[in-house]
This record gives structure tokens, C-alpha cells and sequence, in this order.
């Protein structure tokens, strides 16, 4: 898996999410259960990961929606 997002913002992950499955680009969001030890303050970024094989066209569909993407 490759991280190609960081973010602390919620909405930023659920935007790339619908953008990378209406791609059929699978994905899977890591450090979402991180708020049980922030107090559900934000502070944690989470991350959005793809397979190795996609993180190439995940990135482009990413930056042609101007998402700061990793890599």
C-alpha cells in the first residue's frame, strides 16, 4: 500500500475517497479510529492509502482535483 493523502480535514478524505472508487480505484482510509485517543479534536492526520500498482493514476486523478497529494 501507498499513502498518496495526509490530511485532518474529514471532508478532504471523503471527497478523494468518492473520486478514487468513481476512478474504480480501491482505497482504504488508515488512522480513522485515532479520535479515541485525540478526544476528537482533529489533531491526527489520517491517511489515504491505494495498492502500489494504482497509486500512479490515484495521484493524477488527485491532482486534477487539486488535492495536495504525497509523492
Amino acid at each position: 500500500m501507498k499513502e498518496i493523502l495526509r490530511t485532518t480535514d474529514p471532508t478532504i478524505i471523503a471527497f478523494a475517497t468518492a473520486l478514487l472508487r468513481g476512478e474504480g480505484i480501491e482505497c482504504f482510509v488508515m488512522d480513522v479510529h485515532m479520535s479515541v485517543l485525540e478526544g476528537s479534536i482533529g489533531i491526527f492526520p489520517r491517511r489515504l492509502m491505494v495498492a502500489q500498482r494504482d497509486a500512479f493514476r490515484a495521484r493524477a486523478v488527485l491532482r486534477d482535483n487539486d488535492l495536495d497529494v504525497i509523492g
